[in-house]
């Protein structure tokens, strides 16, 4: 048995071990659709589609039939006396006897169905439930994009951090091989201090942008974590190249792409806004209207002196009751009137804001369009001034250790590189996230049970 207990306790470890060491690794595709499965808001968005959906059978089963069923047992501990005048029982007139009525113990049990008939309001809570679930369908659809546009931008800035790493790696080695070399220049007199001195400038700037860099690193792994709905200590690795990435979002046909602005996701939440204060004026207008209902119960009820109410014996009296209840309103001092007023006012105001969506949502995608556009631009300029600063940079290498060139000239054409290579870098990640808010924006899809 110790033996036992002593394996299963290895093996659990081992299983916690496993899980902790387990390492996700995903491409973008697979990082957005995990992103959307787990991540927190996401995961909210849809429990606030399955609440609705349960708000709207709550409204509609209010019209349904509801039956409810009471039952009370009473022991009277000490019976009420009354006093009755005596020559009812052949007393003395002006005297009262006392007496008992009732028996000491007592049950009875009703059941009562109740049906509403007609009201106007239910009519109208049936129209606001089909409203609010599509509301919570639409914001869902929101929350997703947004988490899209979220990892896009979490898993770009990973991948651009890595690959400043692995530049600046790469600098930092090629500086502290210069510096070795005009170290040795300068200790044989083929070189001045100055030219030590600008290179020891150079490879501490390189060296602290570079510890930053992985601190930077680091944080833009938790976000990405954070984003994709995971502990911000699990392990992520990611299989995509930033430039191949960028690549892959390079797409000119995505300017000319044209959408129904009323299917744009933004443009339908606003929809939804305003149809839900014109429920709300059908509702103040069906408050006016009378409400119609009925009701029918059926009760039983025992009395003994003893408790015998589980014997066959026993004597249970029964009662039944069929009824309708009509409510009409009639006057309101001008309450009803008034608060009608306040909701086709607060309805008017919702189709303002409607219409300034539509021209909003215009606009975001004009410029989202004119953003990526750019982004494509710009990325084909940075690669090009990429490849120019590179062949600068090593030409003034080879001028500056042949004794042609200054030291100045060299950091110069070195601190162009670094600033080309930064640039080319974000160029990238610009040409991936526009994208990203472009394609948000031209998104037609509906929420899918």
């Amino acid at each position: 048995m110790r033996k036992l207990l002593i394996l299963l306790i290895f093996i659990s470890g081992s299983l916690a071990a496993q899980q902790a060491d387990s390492t996700y690794r995903f491409s973008m595709e697979e990082a957005i659709k995990f992103g959307i499965e787990n991540n927190y808001s996401s995961v909210n968005a849809e429990k606030d589609v399955e609440i609705a959906l349960k708000q709207k059978w709550e409204i509609i089963a209010q019209g349904l039939p509801q039956i409810d069923a009471t039952g009370e047992y009473q022991n009277n501990l000490k019976l009420p006396v009354q006093l009755l005048p005596a020559e009812i029982a052949g007393g003395e007139q002006g005297e009262f006897i006392p007496v008992t009525f009732g028996q000491q113990h007592s049950v009875n049990g009703t059941a009562t169905w109740n049906q509403l008939i007609f009201d106007g309001s239910y009519i109208v809570g049936i129209q606001s439930s089909k409203t609010l679930l599509q509301i919570s369908k639409n914001s869902k659809t929101k929350t997703d994009q947004e988490i899209k546009k979220a990892i896009i931008d979490a898993y770009g800035n990973v991948l651009l951090a890595e690959e400043n790493i692995v530049i600046l790696e790469e600098n930092l080695e090629n500086i502290q091989s210069n510096l070795k070399e005009t170290r040795a220049l300068y200790e044989n007199g083929m070189s001045e201090q100055e030219d030590v001195q600008q290179l020891e400038i150079t490879e501490l700037t390189i060296d602290n942008n570079l510890n930053r860099s992985r601190r930077m690193r680091d944080i833009a792994y938790e976000m990405l974590n954070i984003t994709l709905g995971l502990p911000i200590t699990a392990n992520v690795e990611l299989t995509e190249q930033l430039e191949d990435l960028s690549m892959e979002y390079f797409d000119l046909a995505l300017l000319e792409k044209e959408i129904p602005i009323e299917e744009n996701i933004d443009y339908r939440i606003a929809k939804n806004t305003a149809e839900s204060a014109e429920i709300e004026v059908k509702l103040e207008k069906a408050k006016a209207l009378p409400t119609l209902s009925g009701f029918l119960n059926y009760g039983v009820q025992g009395f003994n002196q003893d408790f015998t109410f589980f014997d066959s014996e026993q004597e249970y009296f029964t009662q039944s009751l069929l009824g309708i209840s009509l409510n009409i309103p009639i006057f309101s001092s001008g309450m009803r009137s008034a608060r009608t007023q306040q909701k086709k006012i607060a309805y008017e105001q919702k189709l303002e804001e409607l219409e300034q969506t539509e021209n909003e949502v215009k606009n975001k995608i004009n410029t989202a369009k004119s953003d990526y556009e750019f982004s494509l631009e710009n990325f084909s300029v940075q690669q090009k001034n990429l490849a120019l600063s590179e062949r600068i940079e090593e030409k003034n290498q080879v001028k500056y250790f042949e004794g042609v060139g200054s030291s100045f000239e060299l950091r110069e054409a070195q601190q162009q590189l670094y600033t080309a290579q930064q640039e080319y870098l974000e160029a990238m990640l610009e040409v991936i996230t526009n994208k990203a808010e472009l394609e948000n924006l031209l998104d037609t899809t509906t929420y899918e049970e």
